[in-house]
């Protein structure tokens, strides 16, 4: 999987910890993939940049093995020396430009919004070869993965919709921007989130919690094609 795939067919997103209580971490983000998850990002701040990066081998393993993609989470340092193919960034974390001045190329770049003004600053940052390749919005619903993250709700799902819409049919060659739904979204939800206008979501708790996470992701996925 590519940078094109993120453009074309990535539609599961999985954030996960490093899994140090269930002793797992390797097992489960291959069962992840097993079932289906196209990106599996790293995310636990309780890790010393040594320790993230020799987890993010282990990633970068399996990965190759199913032939996904592995993404790091705001350390841009981590992601060149580790050779991330993609590093998300939050609003107050590295600008765009300093990100891509720092990783090597093509890497992938993500960021998360969380209104409607920040929703077109992504996609006005999107043109070119040094922009941004995808956002995501949220969160949907209040997690505990972000505590003290007011959720955003559906209507910021439709603006983002419509608001890639509109860019779409004003670019030549069209946009291109994908962009994910993300928080608390589940199988209890998640066909809201599509009605409401997204075709690709991130989700933590919905596999990292599962017994099976193999399972867990491709019950995920058939709620897509479902939509």
């Amino acid at each position: 999987m590519t940078q094109h795939d993120v453009h074309t067919t990535a539609r599961l997103y999985l954030c996960t910890d490093a899994r140090k209580t269930q002793g797992d971490f390797e097992d489960f983000v291959d069962a992840a993939f097993e079932g289906g998850v196209d990106i599996i990002q790293l995310r636990d701040k309780t890790l010393e940049a040594a320790e993230e990066l020799e987890i993010l081998e282990v990633l970068h393993k399996v990965a190759h093995r199913h032939g996904r993609l592995w993404a790091v989470n705001d350390r841009a340092d981590v992601a060149s020396i580790s050779g991330a193919p993609v590093f998300h960034i939050g609003q107050k974390d590295l600008p765009l430009k300093a990100a891509r001045h720092l990783l090597h190329d093509p890497s992938v770049i993500g960021l998360s919004t969380h209104t409607p003004r920040q929703i077109d600053a992504a996609i006005a940052a999107s043109p070119g070869q040094s922009g941004l390749d995808y956002f995501c919005v949220g969160p949907v619903w209040a997690t505990p993965t972000k505590p003290g993250r007011e959720a955003v709700g559906l209507d910021l799902v439709t603006y983002a919709a419509e608001a890639v819409k509109r860019a779409d049919e004003d670019t030549v060659g069209g946009l291109l921007l994908p962009w994910f739904a993300i928080g608390g979204i589940d199988l209890t939800n998640v066909e809201q989130v599509l009605a409401a206008g997204a075709s690709r979501i991130v989700v933590v708790r919905a596999i990292t919690e599962a017994e099976d996470p193999t399972a867990a992701a491709k019950a995920l996925l058939s709620a897509l094609d479902a939509a």
